[in-house]
């Protein structure tokens, strides 16, 4: 009997303290929770203070490093001054810059996309070293000799390796398209199109499934970075089946493009000044889109996107660069006694464009727009022959030169060189 009790006295004193041991668990747990929130309600409330915020941000702010590098790309209108001054370059160390670079480079005409780097301390706003792209190859680079306004200067070379490259490819969509396709440079693709632009209409000639073969010149840096393009050695535009292949020959006076025959490409004017246009309305008798009645079109209007260059189509002198009522802006060039183009509703002129400059066959002159009396975005495109103004389209123009004796074998020498180099680009030989 007193062994029973035992027994139950010990077996509740065990559910006693395993009960209390669960009970101060419980309250352990909760009281550790409890703080547990109230330190991270806490935290939660310092982080969010409107006060603690503008602090950090403004540190952060202002732990800017000493020295900054600055790059820029010289835009349209932009002057040598205003793009220091832009980054608080005093005029001091503005002029003593001007100075380093005048005997160098003439920094009163910038060119668009020119290249400027500096590096700035921002403590002091200071230079501590400038380098000016005066070619792809050139550079000055500017370093400070001492803290006053004195630098020391260095001419930068870049060496080029020359290298000829070979593509050829499917006229699917476009020639321009089917060659980047192929990694043919853009200037080089436009040259091609530019050398062909003498005999074919790229926008009605070419058919899908056409081929194109070109070999060209390449200059790259010891990265291998494309820096320039040089000259087209062998171009063919295959059309319908039909063969179109163009040599160059480099002998002075006598430079450019060739057919297998000796005849050169170059006409006194290009058929026309622009490559990827669609013809828009024909020269001719027409409906005016914008006065509403039958009127003669003595020109030829080739539709094309905005900011679509524009080719002089022959060699020539500006007549007129300006405002042509509604014409738009329009250039007029006079290419000889005999020969005069027009060129209307262009959205702006290329630079150095004005009235009595010189330009060569195929320079860019402008760009397509909308200007004056215009229904969208194309080029109003005039042949005037002994100040008669003709259709452009079927003008018989008189043919380039054929190479005759000791430059014709010259040629047909280059020309096997060339095809014998053009063979081992194809297989992988060179």
């Amino acid at each position: 009997m007193l062994n029973k009790l035992n027994n139950k006295i010990k077996k509740n004193t065990e559910i006693l303290a395993l009960s209390l041991l669960i009970i101060i668990t419980i309250i352990s747990t909760s009281y550790y929770n409890y703080n547990k929130k109230k330190i991270y309600n806490n935290f939660k409330s310092t982080i969010n203070n409107i006060y603690l915020k503008k602090t950090i941000t403004h540190l952060f702010n202002n732990l800017e490093p000493k020295y900054k590098k600055i790059y820029h790309e010289v835009s349209s209108g932009e002057t040598f001054n205003s793009i220091l001054e832009q980054y608080s370059i005093n005029q001091k160390e503005i002029l003593e810059i001007k100075n380093k670079l005048s005997n160098k480079v003439n920094l009163d005409r910038l060119n668009t996309n020119q290249k400027i780097q500096f590096t700035l301390d921002q403590s002091t706003d200071i230079v501590k070293d400038f380098l000016f792209q005066i070619s792809n190859t050139e550079k000055i680079y500017l370093t400070r000799k001492n803290e006053k306004h004195e630098f020391n200067q260095k001419i930068l070379i870049t060496k080029l390796e020359k290298k000829i490259d070979y593509g050829e490819n499917k006229i699917i969509q476009s020639l321009y398209k089917s060659a980047l396709d192929k990694s043919i440079p853009p200037s080089t693709i436009i040259e091609f199109a530019r050398i062909y632009g003498f005999q074919i209409d790229f926008q009605r000639d070419i058919r899908k499934q056409d081929r194109f073969q070109i070999m060209y010149e390449i200059f790259i840096d010891d990265n291998g970075k494309i820096i320039e393009t040089g000259n087209i050695l062998f171009a063919n535009l295959k059309l319908s089946g039909q063969d179109n292949s163009l040599y160059y020959f480099d002998k002075k006076n006598s430079e450019g493009h060739y057919d297998k025959n000796g005849k050169s490409v170059k006409k006194a004017l290009m058929k026309t000044p622009i490559n990827g246009a669609r013809l828009s309305s024909p020269f001719g008798m027409r409906k005016h889109p914008i006065d509403g009645f039958n009127k003669m079109h003595r020109g030829t209007d080739f539709a094309a996107p905005k900011g679509t260059p524009i080719m002089a189509s022959g060699d020539g002198i500006i007549k007129k660069a300006g405002w042509c009522g509604g014409g738009g802006n329009c250039i007029v060039i006079k290419h000889n006694s005999v020969y005069q183009t027009v060129y209307a509703h262009m959205s702006k002129f290329s630079s150095k464009i004005r009235n009595g400059v010189r330009v060569k066959q195929g320079q860019v002159i402008g760009y397509v727009g909308s200007t004056g009396k215009s229904t969208g975005p194309h080029l109003h495109y005039e042949v005037i022959v002994n100040g008669k103004k003709i259709n452009s389209q079927k003008l018989k123009l008189p043919s380039g030169k054929i190479l005759k004796g000791d430059e014709r074998k010259l040629f047909e020498t280059k020309k096997i060189k060339l095809d014998v180099l053009k063979s081992e680009k194809i297989i992988g030989l060179n």
